[in-house]
C-alpha cells in the first residue's frame, strides 16, 4: 500500500484472460517474460494494474493456475469492484459511487422474463454486476429490450456484450473505463498522477479503457473482432493506440518499446547473462537474473557453465550465508559449488521459476535489502519462499553487474501449500 503514495513512472492496466494470460501457451512463456521484465526494471517504481471480467472467486482460482504477478491494484467484476495490494483492501468509495440509481433484485427480475439468457455461476452474480450467457445473434436486441425495462424502473444501468457469450448488467458509472477513470482522478487529487498509463486488451469490454483520454493503448494480436469493429469505429486514426502483431503479454512487451515506456528487454530474452550490460543496473534485475538463470541451469540450459560458476562466486561475500527455508545454514560460496550436483536435474520436465513482489530498499549509500517472493513450478507441484537478500554495489570495474551478495534468507511462504522437508536443501536458492 505505500506504493500507492508515491508518483508512478508507468501504470499498466491489463486485461488477463487472452491478454496477459494466453491460454494457448501451455508454458507460459509470454507471460513469464513480461514478469521477468516487469520485476527486474519496473516493480520499484511503477503500478500493475490487473482490469478483469473475473469475480474475485475466478480471479484468485487464475492466481493458482497460472504464475501471475501480484498486482499493485485489482480492479474485478468488469470495472465494479476496486482492490488495493496483496490483501486486496477494497475501496469503499467506489462502492457509494455505483450504489447510486441500482437495484440489483430488480435487475435479475427483469433479465429472468428473457428465456434467451442463461444466468452465469453465482460467483459472477456480484453486488454491482449480473452476468449472463447469451448467443452472439440475440445479443443486440435483448440489450435493447432489457435497457428498456430498466429505464422504466428508473434504473440508470449499461449492457456490455464480450466475449461472443457473455452479458454484463452494471450500474451506468461501473465499467473497466470508469473503474480507471476514477483512479486516475484520484491520484491527480493527491498529486500523484502517473507519468504514464498503458491500457492492454483483447475484447469488448475493454474498449472502455481505450476510450480515456491521454493513456496510450494496445490491442494484442489475437484481439477479438468486437474490439477490432469498436476501434475502427472510434480510434482508427488515434496514434496512441496500436493494434500489436503480437499475442497476449507478447503484445503488452512490444507496446511498452513501441511507445518508448521504458526498457522492453525482458532478462528472459537475454542468452548470455555474461555479456548482459545495463545502463541503469538495479538491485531488482540482479535478483531476477540469477532466480533465471538457477532455472535455465536445471534445465540444462546452460552451456560452457565453469565461467558462469566462476562469476556467480565472485559475486558472493566470502562470508556471506545463506538460510534455507528448513533452518540449516551454509556459506553462499558452499551454495554455488552445491549448484554442480543439480545441473540438469529437470531437463525435459516441466519446471520453472519466477520472482514476484521485489521490493529493495536502500539501508546505506551502496547497499540494498531486497524482498522478493521466489516461486517454482515443478510438474503438477508450486512452491514458494519469502526471501530476503542484502547486496551491496561493487566497483564499476568488477564484472557481475556491480553487486555482491551479503545475505540470503528464505522461509517458506504462507502461500505455501506443499511443506515437505527436501533432504538437498541446498538446491533451495
Amino acid at each position: 500500500m505505500d506504493r500507492l503514495k508515491t508518483l508512478a513512472r508507468l501504470m499498466i492496466v491489463s486485461d488477463l484472460d487472452h491478454t496477459m494470460v494466453d491460454h494457448h501457451d501451455s508454458e507460459n512463456l509470454s507471460l513469464l517474460r513480461f514478469n521477468a521484465l516487469w520485476e527486474s526494471n519496473y516493480r520499484h517504481d511503477s503500478l500493475l494494474v490487473f482490469s478483469t471480467g473475473r469475480s474475485p472467486v475466478l480471479y484468485k482460482k487464475l492466481r493458482e493456475e497460472k504464475p501471475l504477478l501480484t498486482p499493485d491494484i485489482t480492479i474485478m467484476s468488469v470495472g465494479t469492484e476496486i482492490t488495493y495490494g496483496n490483501l486486496m483492501v477494497p475501496d469503499d468509495g467506489w462502492v457509494e459511487i455505483l450504489n447510486q440509481k441500482w437495484d440489483r433484485s430488480i435487475v435479475i427480475e427483469e433479465s429472468k422474463k428473457f428465456p434467451e439468457l442463461t444466468l452465469q455461476a453465482e460467483t459472477e452474480l456480484r453486488p454491482h454486476k449480473v452476468s449472463f450467457y447469451v448467443e452472439k445473434d440475440k445479443a443486440q436486441a435483448v440489450s435493447k429490450a432489457l435497457m428498456e425495462r430498466f429505464e422504466k424502473h428508473g434504473l440508470d444501468v449499461k449492457i456490455i456484450y464480450s466475449g461472443g457469450m457473455d452479458l454484463d448488467i452494471l450500474p451506468q458509472g461501473a465499467g473497466k473505463g470508469q473503474a480507471l477513470a476514477y483512479l486516475l482522478k484520484k491520484f491527480k487529487t493527491e498529486g500523484k498522477l502517473p507519468n504514464n498509463t498503458l491500457v492492454c486488451g483483447d475484447s469488448g469490454n475493454d474498449a472502455e479503457l481505450f476510450s480515456i483520454p491521454e493513456v496510450y493503448g494496445v490491442m494484442v494480436s489475437n484481439a477479438q473482432e468486437e474490439l477490432l469493429k469498436w476501434h475502427a469505429e472510434n480510434a482508427k486514426n488515434n496514434p496512441k493506440i496500436i493494434h500489436a502483431t503480437e499475442r497476449c503479454a507478447a503484445g503488452i512487451i512490444q507496446a511498452i518499446g513501441h511507445f518508448g515506456l521504458g526498457p522492453n528487454t525482458s532478462p528472459r530474452d537475454v542468452i548470455d547473462f555474461l555479456d548482459c550490460k545495463l545502463e541503469n543496473v538495479n538491485p531488482g534485475h540482479e535478483v531476477v537474473k540469477f532466480y533465471l538463470f538457477y532455472e535455465r541451469w536445471r534445465r540444462a540450459e546452460v552451456e560452457n557453465f565453469e565461467p558462469y560458476l566462476a562469476s556467480l562466486k565472485a559475486a558472493c561475500d566470502p562470508s556471506g550465508v545463506h538460510i534455507e527455508p528448513t533452518g540449516s545454514e551454509h556459506s553462499l560460496c558452499d551454495g554455488i559449488d552445491g549448484m554442480r550436483s543439480i545441473y540438469g536435474d529437470k531437463q525435459g520436465k516441466q519446471f520453472r521459476v519466477w520472482i514476484d513482489r521485489v521490493l529493495p530498499t536502500q539501508i546505506s549509500s551502496n547497499t540494498w535489502l531486497v524482498k522478493l517472493n521466489k516461486w517454482e513450478l515443478s510438474g503438477e507441484e508450486r512452491k514458494c519462499c519469502k526471501t530476503t537478500v542484502i547486496i551491496s554495489s561493487k566497483d564499476a570495474a568488477v564484472p557481475s553487474d556491480g553487486f555482491t551478495w551479503m545475505h540470503v534468507h528464505q522461509t517458506w511462504s504462507e502461500e505455501e501449500t506443499n511443506l515437505k522437508d527436501h533432504s538437498s536443501s541446498i538446491i533451495v536458492v
